[in-house]
């Protein structure tokens, strides 16, 4: 090795040498306002916890937020998933489901008795393909669900023609896709059902929670009825469900945290924007597109790496990173193809989502990042890049 090549060596973290930040920059950071604590107290106070006019409240705000005609709020995101599948399919039934997602796309529709047949993605943007969906169509095709991940719109012009020329349902799971917008439109706001979750590392939180958009009454009551063992009435079951609810709890936490919805997606866009441009111009990365008429809510900054200019694989690069004092993580390291679970089950090819899922790492995003983190970020980038390039 050259002394020039020692030095270089010295200079990464995770070698011995002075990382990019002095403090640690997290991957994501939940923003949650101190007043909303006195109603969780009063809440608790009362014995009121289960689902109640706060959850109520919640429902209405967010149908009012996305534009959707009607929502219920359930226990978390997989559970608004299993919720919009036992409503719309059953037994036979094939629903078309992106191979780069997280499992729950594809578990809930293995668990609603259908089968998930797993479609490729678009190597760019990292959502599902309308031509691979259009390979994928058979006559037990009953739904295609678009993930609008990582706060990316999926192309919804292209999967709604191929919708309405077979007589397809859309499930949209937009877990990660709050305030996100698809030509000028939200996308909780388009037909059939939409899925939502609150996770910690979302948008907006309530520590676990999901909600279910949709314009169809009959869908609306449907989910209503799954989320509480059928019950229509007082212990009068008309079919069978599961305590799927939501706590008075974490309505309260959603009621505050969707009252910042837009100051936190514009912070988010504004971090976003300023990272896809200084990281575009680093060899061997490559951010994430946004989909055209996609307005992009930066739910996460994902980006791949280039084999070809860089001397590493995507573990290296992550291992450098974090050394750097800059967290990162994998979405996903595996496409479902390729999960021990999924693959015995159901197997497919997918060559796309195995090529990205080798490549993709994420950045942090969330909206307590300040002008100083984002240019660390981009500093610890370029550090570990450079030393990498070949």
């Amino acid at each position: 090795m050259t002394k020039e090549g020692a030095a270089t060596l010295r200079e990464l973290a995770v070698n011995g040498g002075e990382p990019v930040s002095q403090r640690r920059i997290p991957l994501a950071k939940p923003v949650i306002d101190a007043d909303v604590m006195d109603e969780i107290r009063e809440i608790l106070e009362s014995g009121q916890l289960r689902q109640g006019s706060r959850v109520r409240e919640f429902e209405a705000l967010f149908a009012e937020r996305t534009g959707a005609r009607y929502t219920y709020a359930v226990c978390n995101g997989t559970a608004a998933l299993h919720a919009a599948y036992l409503s719309t399919v059953g037994p036979g039934d094939e629903v078309i489901v992106p191979s780069f997602t997280f499992i729950a796309t594809a578990s809930m529709v293995h668990h609603s008795a259908a089968r998930p047949v797993f479609a490729d993605i678009d190597p760019d943007t990292y959502l599902i393909d309308p031509e691979d969906v259009a390979e994928k169509i058979t006559p037990r095709t009953r739904a295609v669900v678009p993930v609008h991940l990582f706060g990316n719109a999926a192309d919804l012009d292209g999967l709604r023609d191929l919708c309405e020329d077979h007589g397809l349902l859309m499930i949209h799971d937009a877990a990660q896709a709050h305030g996100t917008r698809y030509g000028g439109r939200d996308i909780g706001a388009h037909d059939d059902l939409g899925c939502y979750s609150f996770y910690p590392s979302k948008t907006i939180t309530t520590g676990e929670g999901g909600m279910v958009t949709t314009n169809d009454e009959g869908l609306h009551r449907r989910g209503l009825l799954l989320r509480a063992h059928g019950d229509e009435g007082r212990y009068r079951h008309v079919l069978l469900g599961f305590n799927y609810r939501l706590t008075e709890v974490a309505a309260a936490i959603g009621i505050s945290q969707l009252g910042r919805l837009d100051e936190f997606i514009r912070r988010r866009k504004a971090c976003g924007m300023y990272l896809k441009k200084h990281v575009s111009r680093i060899e061997g990365l490559h951010p994430q597109e946004a989909t055209p008429k996609a307005d992009h809510s930066y739910s996460y900054f994902s980006l791949t790496l280039d084999p070809e200019r860089l001397r590493c694989t995507r573990d290296q690069f992550t291992e450098a990173l974090t050394a750097e004092n800059i967290d990162c993580a994998v979405h996903y390291p595996a496409p479902l193809t390729q999960q021990p679970a999924m693959k015995g089950l159901y197997g497919g090819w997918c060559p796309v989502s195995e090529d990205v899922s080798r490549r993709i790492l994420s950045l942090p995003m969330h909206p307590a990042l300040t002008d100083e983190d984002l240019k660390l970020i981009v500093a610890g980038v370029e550090k570990v890049a450079g030393y990498f390039l070949r």
